[in-house]
């Protein structure tokens, strides 16, 4: 079992920036992947990163590529979302989630076998 647990979600203005965390515990193992998924009132659960528990590869979906960055520490069992230049279109629940093997195809949510309970993330115009 892997437990997620993010943080760093709250309200910025439009062209600010957030950086969320997701801290896992458990059995974790190195061909892991951890994504980001966001959910917006009335929508579906839309990917957003993914990457590697290496840290050695990444995918993003196209609208946040050039304004996000995900990241892994290794040390501290915690991957990172960064994100610049927020529309007001980011607005949303994000979510953490991990998977047993990287791929970067693997962007829908039933592909994932982990969860953390999510973190708000508003932008205001």
């Amino acid at each position: 079992q892997v437990q997620m647990v993010e943080s760093g979600g709250g309200l910025v203005q439009a062209g600010g920036s957030l950086r969320l965390s997701c801290a896992a515990s458990g059995r974790i193992f190195s061909s892991y992947a951890m994504a980001w998924f966001r959910q917006a009132p009335g929508k579906e659960r839309q990917f957003v990163a993914v990457i590697s528990w290496s840290g050695n590869r990444s995918y993003y979906e196209d609208s946040v590529k050039g304004r996000f960055t995900i990241s892994s520490d290794n040390a501290k069992n915690t991957v990172y979302l960064q994100m610049n230049s927020l529309k007001p279109e980011d607005t949303a629940v994000y979510y953490c989630a991990a998977r047993t093997f990287y791929r970067s195809s693997a962007t829908r949510p039933q592909e994932y076998d982990y969860w953390g309970q999510g973190t708000q993330v508003t932008v205001s115009s």
